[in-house]
């Protein structure tokens, strides 16, 4: 009997067998590509570009990418391009702080309280389940058309995301450590020093992405409507001509401004969760 519960024991530890490591590791992505983010956008392009040269597009429905940055280039010499350029950016920028602020002060007050998150957690899915679309004409009657109004908008798309997530991975961290904690004595800096906050980050982080995302999309849909500058107000003059040129323009610097933050974002949460190893590592 003592041989059989040995052998039990023994059939219940882990393969340690060289064959079955280099399966298990074959199931993750492999090693790391250099610059692998850009190889779908510029695949995306090579296949635009080989068809336009093709004639497969109609140049009024899809410009060729060659007209499309001959197009910017002469937007951006004619003056017209770079002053819209940083009003947007500089709206995104204000929205996005605004929404970032408010989405952690808010998950922290839900996340470490129950009595904040019995107040804020419910308006907040609310809030949520709100289109922007449907709240703009609401927003233009209490804050006018200016740039309060689209600031505003822009800071409720980016705080939402960055609410959810965190929130969510405040309420997943396991309570045992909150346990080993209090064994510890740590004080509540301490405990929000080593427990919270590395907790936290990656849901932070998947959130923040979500909202710089949601910071674009908003920044689209403001300066389309009752807006005198901006890039979206270039591509909704430039289409009233039927310039589809200058249109794809615009979509195109909001798709390099999408990634290049997209970008950014996964850089700096390599960087601080450089402690965490994931199947991406």
């Amino acid at each position: 009997m003592a041989d059989v519960a040995l052998d039990t024991r023994l059939d219940t530890r882990p393969d340690t067998h060289p064959d079955t490591r280099r399966r298990v590791r074959r199931l993750g992505p492999g090693k790391r590509i250099p610059f692998s983010r850009g190889i779908g956008p510029l695949l995306l392009i090579a296949v635009w570009a080989l068809a336009s040269a093709a004639g497969r597009l109609d140049p009024r429905v899809l410009p060729a990418p060659w007209s499309v940055v001959d197009t910017g280039w002469q937007l951006w010499q004619a003056g017209t391009l770079g002053p819209d350029l940083a009003i947007s950016l500089q709206r995104a920028a204000e929205g996005f702080a605004i929404g970032l602020v408010a989405g952690v002060v808010l998950a922290l007050l839900a996340g470490l309280s129950r009595v904040g998150a019995a107040i804020i957690d419910g308006n907040v899915q609310i809030n949520r389940a709100l289109p922007i679309l449907g709240m703009i004409p609401l927003f233009i009657l209490w804050l006018g058309i200016g740039e309060t109004f689209k600031i505003s908008i822009i800071a409720i798309a980016v705080y939402i995301p960055i609410y959810i997530n965190t929130s969510s991975a405040l309420a997943a961290i396991d309570r045992r450590f909150v346990e080993l904690a209090e064994t510890l004595g740590l004080s509540r800096w301490e405990f929000l020093r080593q427990v919270v906050i590395p907790g936290a980050l990656p849901g932070f982080f998947t959130g923040l992405r979500l909202g710089v995302t949601s910071a674009w999309l908003a920044l689209v849909v403001v300066e389309e409507v009752n807006a005198t500058s901006g890039l979206g107000y270039l591509m909704y003059q430039q289409a009233t001509y039927g310039l589809i040129d200058s249109v794809v323009v615009g979509l195109a610097i909001y798709g390099i401004w999408g990634f290049a933050s997209d970008l950014i974002v996964r850089l700096i949460e390599r960087r601080v969760l450089s402690w965490r190893r994931t199947l991406a590592d």
